[in-house]
């Protein structure tokens, strides 16, 4: 192990699994904490997360811990990769019990589900602290947990604390780019999942590869749109967690928000397609908070908006596509 100190990884999900493998192999002193203390059990008794990532064994330097407090002794950072609706609480116990001096990081996308705060303003709000870091891109769980190449960008509110969070994480197959734009960061990673879900609409359909790269394209514009809204910096929808994470979500069939799309336009439910995942659908929780911003921002986001249309109204996703290609010809930038 390095001297580089321990990380606490919260979230023993598929993605908090895969980072933790990833840290461990790096040769970073890493714990994984799960809130089921007898799944933990499992996975301390079998040394894989059966469940999640079958198969890939963990390395011998990763601790598994079911008791949070406990996961956090001695921590220098907490790396957070629970659902989007899990964020705030478990921000809300960490609070009383994290120290000062230890470091806070996330892999959560999304906003907050209730109130559709940016994770960076429930953090702060939480934890009062202004010095917070994330990371988002391009990933696959499984992919990473296999040591497959990859790369991702780590945002921050100070330079130091990104570039810190990248040396944990940058490997052999494994790339960590470092940003100051933890908004733009923040809004690509959660509204992509909504974009995926429409792409995945449109495979179903049998609409073709045209449309997707049209759909891709256009959802980018939108993304662009309400991150500008929202304080981010252009040029980080061009970059891994813009362009490149709308694109790996909306081509892969490893993308639940993909995959939730092609079971709505088979005919199936809402209810009965999430069932079928059986894992969290991100772009569930997103597609009602990025509808409500566009409306009150005024921003212009006609895939977002049928893709909420066809969650929560119950809308035909044959028709939500017919409105979409009925839309009045415009100028590309508009």
């Amino acid at each position: 192990m390095t001297d580089r100190g321990l990380v606490t990884v919260l979230g023993a999900g598929s993605w908090g699994t895969a980072l933790a493998i990833l840290l461990a192999r790096n040769g970073v002193a890493t714990r994984l904490w799960g809130h089921h203390e007898g799944e933990i059990g499992i996975l301390r008794a079998e040394r894989q997360n059966r469940r999640y990532l079958p198969g890939i064994p963990f390395p011998a330097g990763l601790e598994l811990e079911g008791d949070l407090a406990t996961a956090l002794t001695g921590a220098r950072e907490v790396l957070v990769a629970v659902p989007s609706h899990a964020f705030t609480e478990t921000l809300e116990r960490l609070a009383p019990i994290l120290a000062r001096d230890t470091g806070l990081c996330w892999a959560t996308k999304g906003f907050e589900p209730t109130d559709g705060r940016l994770l960076h303003e429930v953090a702060r709000d939480c934890l009062g602290r202004e010095d917070l870091s994330m990371i988002s891109g391009p990933t696959f769980a499984k992919e990473v947990a296999r040591g497959l190449p990859t790369a991702i960008t780590v945002a921050a509110t100070r330079r130091e604390h990104a570039r810190r969070i990248a040396a944990y994480l940058h490997g052999e197959a494994f790339r960590a780019y470092t940003s100051d734009d933890i908004v733009g960061v923040q809004v690509g990673g959660a509204a992509k999942n909504v974009l995926a879900i429409a792409a995945g609409i449109a495979d179903g359909l049998g609409f073709g590869a045209n449309t997707r790269a049209a759909l891709i394209t256009r959802g980018l514009a939108e993304i662009t749109r309400l991150g500008l809204a929202l304080g981010a910096q252009a040029e980080t929808f061009m970059g891994l967690a813009g362009l490149g994470d709308l694109a790996l979500t909306c081509t892969d069939d490893q993308s639940r928000n993909r995959r939730l799309g092609l079971a709505l336009a088979r005919g199936l439910s809402v209810d009965r397609a999430r069932a079928g995942i059986g894992q969290e659908v991100e772009g569930m929780h997103t597609a009602g908070v990025v509808w409500h911003k566009a409306e009150t921002l005024g921003i212009p986001m006609p895939i977002s908006e049928q893709v909420h249309r066809v969650l929560f109204h119950g809308l035909d996703p044959r028709i939500a596509a017919r409105a979409l290609l009925e839309r009045a010809l415009k100028a590309e930038r508009d």
